[in-house]
């Protein structure tokens, strides 16, 4: 190869990506009201989606409007048993594309004991942090089970420490 082909090989453009963001509606979920005004509304919502009768951690994300109208309904992470690994910006890729004004995440609990564990209120703290530079409110982290439901709101644990 000539000393010139290399210098021009070297040279040439470079291919860069561009692309477009699309958030895909796989299906529909039937449902009385598209309003959470309560953690019951959570919980029923959970129930609706047979989230308590999952036999693995399932934590899912609410997108909401600005009147908390239901914009988007999401799965972030299926874990094992006793726990699920969520990102921050797996709830907020879901949220700026449905153009969320807030949020909720629930998920369940398989052991059937709703209280909040370390791991759960590590993770609502990293959201609140998060949420609060992003301007998309974090409204309340559910847990759910069979036979009840624990609110951090409910329990004033939506603050940032």
């Amino acid at each position: 190869m000539q000393l010139s082909q290399v210098i021009e090989k070297s040279t040439r453009m470079k291919r860069l990506n561009v692309v477009s963001l699309k958030m895909v509606r796989e299906r529909t979920l039937p449902y009385h009201s598209n309003i959470i005004r309560s953690p019951q509304d959570i919980y029923n919502l959970a129930k609706e989606m047979r989230l308590p009768d999952e036999d693995r951690e399932h934590c899912v994300v609410l997108a909401l409007s600005t009147k908390n109208h239901v914009t988007a309904i999401h799965t972030l992470s299926i874990g094992n048993l006793n726990s699920s690994l969520v990102h921050p910006r797996e709830v907020f890729k879901v949220c700026i594309l449905a153009n969320a004004a807030s949020f909720v995440i629930m998920h369940n609990h398989p052991s059937n004991d709703p209280t909040f564990s370390p791991e759960d209120i590590q993770l609502t703290q990293r959201l609140l942090k998060a949420a609060e530079i992003l301007g998309i409110e974090c409204l309340d982290h559910v847990v759910v089970t069979h036979d009840a439901y624990r609110s951090m709101r409910e329990q004033d644990l939506m603050v940032i420490h």
